[in-house]
């Protein structure tokens, strides 16, 4: 989440970010140079669609950047090679960040006052103004039964009366637009006031030092009152969409294309953080083959990657020959990881016993994921849920194995010890897009090696996550065992709670939870609530580290690599700056050779 914006000190962000950007030398032709231009049509290329296209439920770094060009939230932050630039908050809709100092925070930290930047239009007919009443429609969707947002616990933990908004909301009829907009316009949150059109306070339960940071992630974007009209990420919402960014989508295949035009009512003087330079964005979905799409941006009838990384066996090429439009960027994350569904019925439950998941940690070759992914200039082994250069990182490995290559022996006998000595039969969905599916291949090799036998399935990008491993129904049949997602924080600095509350609070399981595995343990529930309690971040990071330990003490996934992003744009592209929790560039920034 797809799921960091907050700066504690340089230091931390810098912890092992030592996978630093590639690139440099002489330019060939054609790379653009001198001021940015106008015009032209950006395109780029790639596999899956979007497993949601509403801001409130989407929770993919592919869907941050793309509704980063049309919905915006009250914070963000800038796009930047410089990994240390895109940490810091800023304002987006908001006209300046609220403190202590200027009014904007109660003494008591439990209040928060943010003033809306005035100019800010829908692209409606007639267009009309971005109000605090649209954000508050933005928050009230995140509970919505038909799409509900991942990220909701972070609302439900912070905000005052957010907890029993949703909880009502869950009894609505998830099929009927009707009854959702009826609940949320008949139905107020305790916390979340519009004191008037420009005017936004947030009352929480209790102070959260990284609440700014919760109002930057695009699940809080404003919402128009059109979107009333749909239901939540409904095939008629996704023909639907309204913007107040640079760009609006105009045409919508699903599975197939995207065409994003100017928005014409977009002003930039009112947008400190995006640009809009290229005419058209035109994606182009169906393309599986890493290989293919690399060829295309290389030969340049193609820009950028929609979702696939630069393949592994051109990134020695491009190192070698310094190709300026190839780099390396600072993405830290745990990505991918293998997550077990603790509440499987198969092999009789054995997904759930600790001694069976602490077995299978042993199966693992990362020096084999590494090779896969591109060498250890793109990754580096990792032991820990959460990543270097997160808050609440500290250096572990409580399963080690020589060499990094596993212990397939030892896998066996402590399967065999925890009853299981004739091995296990596991369904392995795998995502189909990028290096997937060899990762998915990798590591069946190597449970196969420790006895261990898999059902490979293909679940494309727009299905594995939303309809597979989110789904409590899917768990509860056994559809799947094992599955091997990535998590990439929703920001990062003081970001423990974007790592450890949505993938590991047992409070939160339910439809669409990035919870994946349904792991509930109350002594983590009860480090998560004391991390968030916590009266500054240091405090809040030994918490987030104790929760670390225990998680991993439960096995209850197996982290796998800490992973930076290689990528590569077209000789005709100008202005690419990086946004690392989208994993690629910024579309808005964007410029082309020639317009």
């Amino acid at each position: 989440m797809a799921g960091e914006t907050f700066r504690v000190t340089a230091g931390l962000a810098g912890l092992a970010l030592g996978l630093t950007a590639c690139g440099g030398g002489k330019q060939p032709a054609g790379i653009p140079t001198g001021p940015p231009r106008e015009g032209g049509t950006l395109r780029i290329i790639g596999s899956s669609d979007v497993e949601h296209l509403d801001t409130a439920s989407g929770n993919s770094v592919g869907a941050y950047g793309l509704t980063r060009t049309f919905a915006r939230p009250l914070f963000g932050t800038k796009a930047s090679n410089d990994f240390d630039e895109t940490v810091p908050l800023q304002p987006d809709m908001a006209a300046e960040i609220p403190t202590r100092e200027n009014g904007g925070v109660s003494k008591d930290g439990r209040t928060y006052t943010v003033r809306l930047r005035e100019g800010v239009r829908w692209n409606t007919r007639p267009p009309r103004p971005v109000t605090a009443g649209d954000f508050i429609r933005g928050f009230k969707r995140l509970c919505n039964p038909a799409a509900p947002s991942s990220g909701k616990g972070y609302y439900i933990s912070t905000i005052k009366g957010m907890d029993d908004y949703c909880d009502g909301f869950g009894e609505v009829d998830a099929k009927s637009a009707e009854a959702i907009a009826a609940y949320q316009n008949e139905h107020d949150i305790e916390g979340l006031t519009a004191e008037d059109d420009h005017t936004l306070v947030f009352r929480l339960d209790r102070p959260a030092s990284d609440f700014l940071n919760l109002l930057a992630l695009q699940f809080t974007a404003a919402a128009p009152q059109e979107y009333d009209r749909y239901v939540p990420d409904s095939a008629e919402f996704r023909r639907n969409t309204v913007s107040d960014g640079p760009y609006q989508i105009t045409e919508y295949r699903p599975s197939g294309s995207y065409v994003l035009s100017r928005n014409p009512v977009w002003r930039r003087d009112t947008d400190p953080l995006r640009g809009r330079y290229v005419d058209r964005i035109q994606i182009t979905l169906g393309q599986d083959s890493p290989q293919v799409v690399q060829q295309q941006l290389e030969a340049g009838t193609a820009d950028l990657a929609w979702d696939h990384p630069v393949p592994t066996s051109a990134i020695p090429r491009l190192r070698r020959a310094r190709d300026p439009r190839f780099a390396i960027r600072d993405t830290p994350s745990n990505s991918p990881y293998v997550v077990f569904n603790t509440r499987s019925p198969s092999n009789g439950g054995a997904l759930g016993e600790v001694r069976v998941r602490r077995a299978l940690q042993y199966a693992v070759d990362r020096t084999a994921l590494i090779k896969i992914v591109g060498g250890p200039e793109v990754a580096e082994p990792l032991h820990t849920v959460i990543p270097p250069g997160n808050s609440g990182y500290a250096p572990a490995n409580p399963y080690p194995t020589a060499g990094e290559a596993g212990d397939p022996a030892r896998c066996r006998r402590l399967l065999a010890e925890a009853g299981h000595p004739d091995g296990l039969e596991l369904n392995f969905p795998y995502r189909t897009n990028s290096v997937h599916k060899l990762i998915a291949e990798s590591l069946a090799a190597n449970l196969k090696d420790c006895g261990v036998s898999t059902r490979l399935t293909p679940d494309a990008g727009g299905t594995f996550y939303g309809k597979t491993i989110s789904s409590p129904d899917k768990a509860a049949q056994g559809a799947w065992d094992i599955a091997a997602p990535g998590w990439t924080p929703d920001w990062y600095g003081n970001n423990g709670r974007s790592i450890i509350q949505p993938l590991f609070d047992g409070r939160t399981y339910g439809p669409g939870s990035t919870n994946y595995g349904g792991y509930d343990d109350f002594q983590v529930n009860g480090l998560i609530d004391a991390a968030l309690t916590a009266p500054d971040p240091s405090r809040a990071a030994g918490y987030w580290q104790m929760a670390d330990k225990k998680i991993m003490e439960d096995a209850a996934i197996v982290p796998l690599l800490n992973r930076s992003h290689p990528i590569f744009h077209s000789s005709r592209v100008g202005g690419a700056l990086f946004l690392p929790t989208t994993a690629g560039y910024d579309y808005t920034r964007i410029w082309l050779a020639g317009g």
